[in-house]
């Protein structure tokens, strides 16, 4: 009898601790009231579109809208002008070519645009050589053959044919042309020799026996050149030996 009175009253005394319990919570001196819990995806969310003030990575750093440093911030508009990049330009290669092609155009070799020389010849006899230099800055041309006037000689040499050379004769800005003469027959078949003193060298044009020009009047030796009916004159030459091999 007296046990099962022990445990009624051990079952009382807990009841009775279990109310102090819950009057304690409801008058303020337990446990304080949290207020309404926040969903967890709302408190991310806040925290995601907070900008990173550092720049580091993990901010919008602004990179993708090209913005020139990258450096940190958020999605703020981009620096002016940075995003597009202008083409360069290629405007010089139309202004030079322009240029190039007008002062590349070839003109007419003749006296006011070359130096004119003569040189006698031991070797081949009784020959002379013409060298024609061009001193302009154009490339000029040496067309067909030079006609030659020792004094006031009323005749035109002739041209030896088998001397045509294949192409005009072109002379860049300092490059040199040449002729050679055949004074005299060398078995004295020529006739009506006689000494010249001052001689004339005229350019054709661009047709035979046309005018190309200024003509050139080159020193002659203080002797001057013995010349017969024989005289006659290759075709202008690009190379000197081609000038004096006929």
């Amino acid at each position: 009898m007296r046990t099962a009175r022990r445990v009624r009253l051990l079952a009382a005394a807990g009841a009775a601790v279990a109310a102090l319990a819950l009057t304690a919570c409801h008058n303020g001196t337990g446990t304080r009231d949290e207020g309404a819990s926040v969903p967890p995806s709302a408190g991310a969310a806040s925290t995601a579109s907070t900008p990173d003030p550092s720049g580091t990575p993990g901010g919008d750093t602004g990179t993708g809208t090209g913005t020139a440093t990258g450096g940190g911030g958020s999605s703020a508009a981009p620096v002016s002008g940075t995003a597009t990049r202008t083409p360069k330009s290629n405007g010089s290669g139309g202004g030079s070519g322009g240029g190039s092609g007008s002062g590349s155009a070839a003109v007419l070799c003749n006296g006011s645009n070359t130096a004119v020389t003569v040189q006698p010849l031991s070797r081949p006899l009784n020959h002379m050589l013409i060298t024609v230099r061009n001193t302009g800055t154009r490339t000029c041309h040496l067309t067909y053959y030079p006609v030659l006037r020792f004094d006031e000689m009323q005749w035109v040499p002739r041209p030896a044919e088998e001397t045509h050379p294949q192409a005009v004769t072109t002379l860049a800005p300092g490059e040199s042309g040449y002729a050679g003469v055949l004074l005299s027959a060398a078995d004295g078949s020529g006739d009506g020799g006689t000494t010249g003193r001052r001689l004339t060298v005229a350019f054709q044009g661009t047709t035979p026996n046309s005018d190309g020009g200024a003509s050139a009047t080159p020193s002659l030796p203080a002797k001057g050149m013995y010349y017969d009916s024989s005289l006659q004159v290759t075709y202008w030459q690009q190379d000197r030996g081609d000038a004096l091999d006929w």
